[in-house]
């Protein structure tokens, strides 16, 4: 053999997948911190991950727009620490629940918080292509109140 250790091949990093779990790690403890925010220190501190990656993460964040300072908190010596906190209108997502009778959609922002909600009879019994039919206009009409909604299927007309 070439003397190249191969037992190891299969279990190695994938840095994108470790780039986004570390990225969701931040974002969550972002969004539990509030308006008041967290400082780069303390997120470091709570995930284990050294200040430059909280640095280089939460740059990534800011270019992206979904973090923003929230103002500077009191040290116990140095400079005082600068906060960071989500900017909530800066994403969105749909959640759905499909009940027997009935579909509930809901429209939250980065912080969780539901800017919009729709509630329609559901009857799951009616076949797979009349539930899904509901549940894609309702997904889209939830969506609305965003500058760029759930689009239209050009084949709905």
């Amino acid at each position: 053999m070439s003397g190249m250790n191969t037992a190891g091949a299969a279990g190695g990093v994938n840095l994108l997948a470790l780039r986004s779990h570390n990225t969701a790690l931040l974002l969550d403890l972002l969004r539990q911190a509030g308006r008041a925010g967290i400082s780069r220190l303390e997120l470091a501190e709570r995930t284990g991950l050294t200040p430059q990656a909280v640095s280089k993460i939460t740059a990534r964040l800011r270019d992206d727009g979904l973090v923003t300072e929230a103002g500077r908190q009191a040290s116990t010596g140095g400079k005082p620490r600068t906060a960071l906190r989500l900017v909530p209108e800066a994403g969105h997502a749909v959640g759905l629940h499909l009940d027997r009778d009935e579909l509930r959609a809901v429209l939250v922002d980065l912080t969780g918080t539901v800017v919009a909600e729709r509630r329609a009879a559901l009857d799951l019994g009616a076949g797979a292509d009349a539930v899904l039919g509901v549940v894609v206009r309702e997904a889209r009409a939830v969506s609305l109140p965003l500058p760029t909604p759930l689009h239209q299927d050009p084949a709905d007309g």
